[in-house]
């Protein structure tokens, strides 16, 4: 009988010291700070420019900063339907190469910068466009883009974690 008073007590006790302590889950996950991956779904599927070809990508987004998860997920339509526009916009011999993914994916992270931008009402003028334009230099290699001003900061990279073409 002991031993189950003892067990019962234990039961109860051990929820209200973790809250005195402020040792619980949901506080400890506000406190983490830095860079998190959030992934768009679904993924997308879209058609090529040749009949009957498609293209299939997973996208996951680093970001960091509660509010610009919250940007993110709040213009997500608007988001979508850009990215959508992008990757359907291609024919299956522009995305063969590695190059040309990876400028597919500069392209991505720009299309996402500039409608998280433009939906939360920091409307770029020629001249930041001009400053923050790719810098093309001799051997191909691009330079990119500072949003460090915008309210897109805050998103920082763009992953493609699936490539499908058919």
């Amino acid at each position: 009988m002991r031993l189950f008073i003892l067990l019962f007590s234990l039961l109860f006790l051990s929820p209200f010291a973790l809250a005195e302590e402020g040792g619980g889950e949901g506080e400890a996950k506000s406190d983490v700070s830095g860079p998190s991956y959030m992934e768009i779904t679904p993924k997308f599927v879209v058609n090529l420019l040749e009949p009957r070809k498609y293209l299939s990508i997973n996208l996951q987004l680093l970001i960091e900063g509660a509010p610009t998860a919250i940007a993110i997920k709040k213009h997500m339509p608007a988001l979508k339907h850009e990215l959508i526009m992008l990757f359907s916009d291609r024919s299956m011999d522009s995305l063969q190469t590695m190059e040309q993914r990876e400028a597919l994916r500069q392209e991505t992270i720009d299309v996402i910068h500039k409608t998280i931008d433009k939906a939360e009402g920091a409307e770029e003028t020629e001249e930041v466009a001009e400053a923050t334009a790719p810098v093309v230099e001799a051997h191909k290699k691009v330079k990119k883009k500072d949003y460090t001003h915008l309210p897109s900061e805050g998103f920082k990279d763009a992953f493609f974690t699936e490539f499908l073409l058919q």
